[in-house]
This record gives C-alpha cells, structure tokens and sequence, in this order.
C-alpha cells in the first residue's frame, strides 16, 4: 500500500461509504419514507407508533394495552408479503431493512413474554431478503438506529450533517430519553469524523517515515487525543436528557435480540423452508455502541486487540463487525491490512515524544471506556438492580446483566478496557 494508496482509504467514499465530511454516517438525509409499492410497511409502522404499543412484558400492563397490541400483530399477519427484488439501490434496501426491522421488534417485543416468537411471513421473508442482500443481520441494528436514522432538526444550508442539528426519525417510545440515547451515538460519529482525517494525515507520514514526519505524526495523535476526550465528553452528555430508569424499563427492552430474550424463546422466521435461497440466521443480537464502526476504527488505528482468546471462537467485537454496513467492515478489513500499522512504527522509531504521544491517545481511548463503564453502570446496573428489587428478585444471584449484543456486559466492559490498557507501549 503506497501513500496514495493510503488516502484513497480515507477518502474514497464510493468505496467505503466513509464521506470526508460526515464519516460513517450518510452525508445527506437518509430516504424517509419507502414508494408507494412498500406503503403497507410504513403504514403499519407508522400504526404502531401511533397507537404507542406497550412492552409485552411491562408491569401492570392493562387490558387495554394488551389488546391494542394484539389488534396491531394481527395486521401484521394479514399484510401481503411484499416483493424485494424491485428495491434496486442500497438507500432503499437500508429503509426496507430498518421500517421492517422496527416493524419485527414492536411485534416481538409486544408478545406476552411467556408466548412463542414466530415472526409472521409478511414480516419474516422481506426482511430475511433484503438482510441477505444487504449482508447484515435480519433485526435490528446499530445503522437503523444511529447512521441511517436522523433528519435536520431545522433547514440546513449544507446537506452535510451537523452534529447540533440532527433529530432522530423513528422511535420505539417517542421518549426524549429514546431520541438522546440515539442522538449520543450520532454525535460521537460526526464529531469522529476529525480523527478519520487525522488516521488518513498519519498513514501518509508512515509512508514517508523520516524524521519530519515522525515529528508531524507525533502532533497528529495529539490532536487524536484530544478528539477521543471530545467523544468522552459527549458520552457523558447523554446523562442531561436520557433518564436511568425510564431508558431502561421503556426504551431499552425494545432492542432485545434472541440472545437477549428473558425467557431464552427462540426466534422462528415463518416461511423460511420456502425459499431455498435464505438460510436460517446466526446471528441475532440486538443494536449495540459496539456495533460502531467509528469505535472500531480507533481500536484497528491504535492497534488494540480484541481477538478472541478462545480457539475457533469469534469476539464480541468480531461479532459486531457483521453487523455493521458492509462497505463498512471492508472499510476496517482494508485498514486491518495495512503493511505498516502505526503501534510497530511507534515502537521501532526510537522516538521518545511519538511514544508519548502515543500512549496519550491510547489512554485518551482508555479514558473513553472508563466512561463507557460509567454509563453502563448509571443505566443498566442500576435500574437492573431497582428493578429486581421491585419484583423481590435477588439480583446477587442467577445470570449477569446482558448488554443489548446479549454479552455479559460487566465482563465485556472490563475486558475492552484492559485490551486497550495493554495496547500502551512501556
């Protein structure tokens, strides 16, 4: 890979949809509404929503709201199942894969939690197709919630995105708690896109490799740093609109994927069998911040590792990568591949002030799951903990807390920390 080579990385966005100016996410506002054709879609959607379906699950649910849910699933089962062959770009596939998406988590997660999930063929089939083209999994994810789901808060004269004027477009709860625990995610990738430009300005002076340019990468990971301090500050923002508790009993339990699910059901994609083409799928986790390809990014540039220690075992972040977009994850393997990774160029330069300013980026990265830790704690931990209580169950006890990837999210958090802890050259 040449120095010209390296820019391109960076830059070519017909490759990798990765924009100069918006990064990961699309620099103009994703597509709103679907054609005519997939109308029944966005209808019952848009019914959903409306009728403002309640957890299956919810305590004291009424009446009322369990019928109201029944009333909506059985809509569902009675939409035609929808052709996706006609949808012929990827904007369309990503807003058939979202609407259905949602669509698949307001039924599922509606369910009398004691009840079998089978996802009807209105529902099962398109999503199973267009997730089949798409590469991505057939849920929920990441890029339905963050990267393709925001429009301008208010007119904008540059189609670019900017990070205080975004709004988020679809919700589960219409909970301003919903919208902030999106908007945070969305934040942290725009304000990211800064330290692609600084990743791009570094592989070139690897290239180079003489004096000047150790010189000048050393104050480009200065500025990294204090980039990934900017992003630490924004994901503690989130405490100033998002609440603990309503967060996590009414937004959080929409997410849940199969291996998230209280009572292990497992998910049955109706009128798999009859398609020769679609395979039963694997990987069923719901959207998670590690499911971020701009959190991701950091980690490859850097050089911290998250394989798996487990022979024959993917890690967690492994996992997330087939979630993500797929010009995305061919935007990390092509950086995954690069012949001169900065961490081996810090440590054969013999270059004390590159090596500290290494180390400062790397514990800028660590500072930045610290929080990661903190927010975890004042959002899952501790609701988890007044919930159990509330229903006398003692939480000392039975399996960990699970984040949204359905990890043991104590264990996942500690161990991404002390990777990147180790990543730091003595």
């Amino acid at each position: 890979m040449d120095s010209h080579k390296a820019s391109v990385l960076f830059q070519d966005a017909n490759v990798f949809d990765v924009d100069p100016q918006s990064g990961f996410m699309p620099p103009e506002e994703p597509l709103s509404r679907l054609p005519d054709a997939w109308e029944p879609w966005e209808a019952i959607l848009d019914a959903a929503i409306t009728a403002k379906l309640q957890l299956g699950d919810k305590p004291r649910i009424t009446e009322t709201e369990k019928s109201s849910s029944e009333s909506w699933r059985a809509r569902v089962r009675e939409l035609p199942v929808l052709s996706t062959s006609a949808l012929d770009s990827p904007i369309l596939l990503r807003r058939a894969h979202l609407v259905l998406a949602y669509i698949m988590h307001f039924y599922i997660q509606s369910l009398p939690p004691h009840a079998p999930v089978l996802i009807p063929r209105p529902i099962s089939l398109p999503i199973l197709r267009a997730s089949t083209r798409l590469d991505m999994p057939p849920l929920l994810t990441y890029a339905d919630t963050v990267l393709y789901n925001w429009t301008y808060k208010r007119p904008s004269e540059t189609k670019v995105p900017a990070i205080d004027n975004v709004r988020t477009r679809t919700m589960f709860s219409n909970l301003i708690d919903e919208e902030e625990f999106y908007l945070c995610s969305a934040r942290i990738e725009l304000r990211g896109v800064e330290a692609l430009e600084v990743m791009r300005a570094t592989m070139d002076e690897i290239f180079i490799g003489d004096q000047t340019a150790v010189r000048r990468i050393s104050g480009y990971l200065q500025t990294m740093a204090a980039v990934i301090n900017e992003l630490k500050v924004l994901l503690m923002d989130v405490r100033r609109e998002c609440r603990p508790d309503p967060y996590y009993n009414e937004v959080r339990p929409w997410f849940r994927g199969e291996d998230s699910d209280l009572e292990h059901r497992k998910w049955v994609f109706e009128g798999l069998d009859e398609d020769p083409s679609l395979v039963a799928p694997t990987e069923l986790s719901g959207p998670s911040a590690g499911q971020s390809s701009m959190v991701h990014v950091l980690d490859v540039f850097l050089g911290v590792d998250h394989q798996s220690t487990s022979p024959g075992k993917r890690s967690f972040m492994s996992r997330m990568q087939s979630y993500m977009p797929r010009n995305h994850r061919l935007f990390l393997d092509h950086l995954s591949s690069n012949p001169r990774p900065l961490r081996a160029f810090v440590m054969a330069s013999g270059d004390s002030a590159l090596l500290d300013a290494y180390n400062l980026a790397v514990v800028a990265l660590k500072e930045f799951r610290d929080s990661h830790m903190i927010i975890a704690t004042l959002y899952i931990l501790g609701p988890a903990r007044r919930a159990a209580k509330l229903v006398k169950v003692d939480s000392s006890k039975g399996e960990p807390v699970k984040g949204t990837g359905g990890t043991d999210l104590v264990k996942f958090l500690k161990d991404t920390r002390n990777r990147t802890t180790e990543t730091i050259i003595p």
